[in-house]
């Protein structure tokens, strides 16, 4: 082989590699997680260990009223649901969310799972976009028989998330929409809030706060637990299966949702 071309090879099998740990990091990228960048846990983060870090922050123009989840797009007092096309874990005929808020006070909603009943007060108020959006994939039972996928158990970070389809952490309800009522939002037991992988990425994964948890106020909180923390602690309790680096995992006691339901409609 000519010289020539043989730095023509080598030159397209280095771009290929580099595609291809590109690919693999925006894979990783779109994974949600809840991740504490807690006070409590920065000198075990410095080290490498513990609890890994959100990237970017939200932007304030967008967050923190009762119209915050509006992007541009949406008037005063709507909401804008972005279509995310070919998201894993979304049925092709759910749709989005209506985009006037049902909900505009307190409403109780109840998540039924295979380790017990958790009651919720959602905060149509605070955060009606996030509401909107809980209430419609319960009616359209998005959860059932899906499993909650991460438990973290750490002193800065004590939280189980669920609400992903496919049970790996990237799925979701195929829309997407922005952060609301973030503004010194604080992670205290019995928080209920969304998760995201930045800004503007709320979908169908949420966490319970088992335990006071130090974030930044990067996620939606959009309720609180009323009832059922005491079989959250059980499931804490359980352990972790196969702890990645970051110390969370799947709960060794499994936890599936049965049913999510909400009162009065």
């Amino acid at each position: 082989m000519a010289g020539k071309d043989r730095k023509k090879q080598l030159a397209r099998q280095r771009y290929e590699r580099q595609e291809q740990r590109r690919q693999a990091q925006a894979a990783r990228a779109r994974r949600m997680k809840v991740i504490g960048s807690a006070v409590g846990v920065a000198v075990i983060a410095a080290a490498g260990v513990g609890i890994a870090v959100f990237a970017g922050k939200d932007d304030k123009s967008k967050a923190d009223g009762p119209d915050a989840a509006a992007t541009p797009s949406a008037k005063p007092g709507e909401c804008a649901y972005t279509p995310k096309a070919g998201e894993a874990g979304a049925p092709k005929d759910l749709g989005t969310p209506p985009v006037k808020p049902a909900y505009n006070g307190p409403v109780k909603a109840t998540i039924e799972t295979s380790q017990g009943d958790i009651g919720l007060e959602l905060d149509g108020a605070k955060a009606p976009c996030a509401v909107n959006s809980f209430a419609f994939l319960a009616k359209k039972d998005f959860w059932k028989k899906t499993s909650c996928h991460r438990l973290s158990a750490s002193e800065g970070l004590k939280m189980l998330q669920c609400g992903d389809p496919t049970g790996t952490g990237s799925g979701g309800p195929g829309y997407q929409f922005a952060n609301e009522n973030t503004e010194g939002a604080k992670y205290g037991k019995g928080t209920l809030a969304m998760a995201n992988a930045g800004p503007g990425t709320n979908g169908s994964q949420f966490f319970l706060v088992y335990g006071d948890s130090q974030l930044s106020p990067d996620y939606t909180v959009f309720g609180k637990i009323t009832s059922g923390l005491d079989d959250l602690d059980k499931v804490a309790k359980g352990g972790i299966d196969k702890p990645g680096q970051d110390g969370t995992g799947q709960p060794k006691k499994k936890v599936t949702i049965q049913d999510v339901s909400i009162a009065g409609k």
